[in-house]
């Protein structure tokens, strides 16, 4: 069996039809018609304004950075719950090279100290066979107080006390240049002040139109150039890990490394490198948050965003595609909670009960097409599952329309909790149709009878 059967034997196993890019198209234009109406009727702008499609962009790069390091970890086969020791290490270093030499050798830097941590990560349990999940554990813990320490010793005294730092902070880092297009997004150029065409068609608030101007506004005005080379690694990532040989070892290891092995694949050399891409791309996330988000470091300063990051790699199954989408959902909730506040989320109080409603109509068809099945215990099962499913749908979209129709806003509270809720609830919906690689976390040892 050769790698490629490997990788195709599971999928089989998955034994689920993928959606295409042309389904893809049609469900995001769906979403958008559905939020452009959303937004009409409750008069919440912000819910497609430009500052809150840039904002969440924004907010969403270090999440999918981390995604995507989790992903390059667990498609080699290894669980990497250390993702935000890794980050808390990128932040770290990153700023201590950035406020010295520039951001750019600081984003280098920031890469280098999350390699660090993904290899530790790898001797633990590559070399050692260290439960995964304690080693992440420790890579956590390790991350925290590491930089804590640092902070303290490097950024408390002489010249970089000088310049800002502190015991918990470092001296700002200059930022990198952002890119506006002209013509389109407004700008100057040379002290010629360009037209904003997609300012202009989004300022007069017309269904569709508008929406679509503000959304292509915020994703070219103010794009830093760290953010576009962010962006592009989630194809990137696709085209080596699916399209080249070397992603198809790392993900034959994920599957059965020991097949794998049999076939010639040096199974501990592809996992030390999967596992340390995966901290290069955590530590490049981290840099991302001292150079972009807050140009210096802070304690604390990751706010948990590993831990996002591996949400948003399971809820988009092990892909980057589906990662990037989920990333997106957890930045645009928390630009919600910056930009839009109260009356924004409120909106899409309605947004998510049509959502459901639609959720429910498909669980009723799918139970009704599974309805030959009933024979079997499992298709009992699923059947059963489907309208189960489909009732509890339709409760929830009452609930939410009942909250909808007799309120005016959103309490800051609710607000403030959205990204985590919309973290648990996209997961719990996920979680039916997931399928991690087969080897996902097992201890694996060469020569060893499976």
């Amino acid at each position: 069996m050769s790698a490629t059967e490997i990788v195709a034997k599971a999928k089989a196993a998955d034994g689920r039809a993928r959606l295409r890019w042309p389904h893809y198209l049609l469900i995001a234009a769906g979403l958008l018609v559905l939020l452009s109406l959303v937004r009409l009727i409750d008069d919440a702008d912000d819910v497609t304004s430009s500052g809150t499609v840039s904002a969440a962009l924004r907010l969403a790069v270090p999440i999918f950075l981390a995604g995507l390091g989790g992903l390059w970890s667990e498609r080699s086969g290894v669980i990497n719950i250390g993702l935000e020791g890794m980050m808390i290490l990128g932040t770290w270093t990153g700023a201590w090279a950035g406020y010295q030499w520039g951001p750019w050798i600081g984003v280098l830097f920031g890469v280098l100290g999350g390699a660090l941590g993904g290899l530790l990560h790898a001797i633990a349990t590559v070399t050692f066979g260290v439960d995964h999940i304690v080693s992440g554990v420790a890579i956590n813990i390790l991350g925290l107080g590491l930089t804590q320490f640092l902070a303290g010793l490097i950024f408390n005294t002489g010249e970089a006390k000088a310049l800002g730092g502190g015991p918990r902070q470092s001296p700002p880092v200059d930022p990198i240049r952002t890119l506006t297009l002209p013509v389109l997004s407004g700008g100057e150029i040379g002290g010629w002040k360009s037209p904003d065409w997609l300012g202009s068609l989004e300022r007069h608030h017309w269904f569709l139109v508008s929406d679509v101007a503000g959304i292509l506004r915020g994703l070219t005005s103010g794009m830093s150039l760290l953010t576009l080379v962010a962006v592009l690694l989630v194809p990137l990532s696709f085209l080596v890990l699916w399209r080249t040989a070397f992603g198809l070892r790392i993900r034959s290891c994920g599957e059965d490394p020991y097949a794998a092995e049999s076939l010639g694949v040096h199974v501990y050399r592809m996992k030390y490198a999967a596992v340390m891409i995966s901290g290069g791309f955590s530590g490049l996330a981290g840099a991302f948050l001292v150079t972009i988000a807050a140009p210096l470091y802070q304690d604390g300063q990751t706010g948990g965003r590993g831990f996002i990051g591996l949400a948003a790699m399971i809820f988009g199954n092990w892909r980057p595609g589906g990662l990037a989408a989920g990333s997106l959902l957890f930045g645009y909730t928390d630009a919600m909670n910056v930009r839009g506040g109260g009356q924004a989320v409120h909106a899409l109080l309605l947004f998510v009960a049509v959502l459901l409603i639609m959720v429910a109509a498909w669980q009723a068809v799918r139970g009704n097409r599974l309805r030959p099945l009933v024979a079997t215990d499992l298709g009992r099962r699923e059947v059963r599952n489907a309208y189960i499913g489909a009732a509890l749908a339709l409760v929830a979209s009452a609930g939410l329309l009942a909250w909808f129709l007799t309120s005016e806003a959103v309490a800051g509270e609710l607000v403030s909790f959205t990204p985590h809720l919309t973290t648990l609830l996209v997961l719990a919906l996920a979680s039916q149709r997931l399928r991690m690689p087969a080897s996902n976390g097992l201890r694996y040892r060469r020569g060893e009878a499976r």
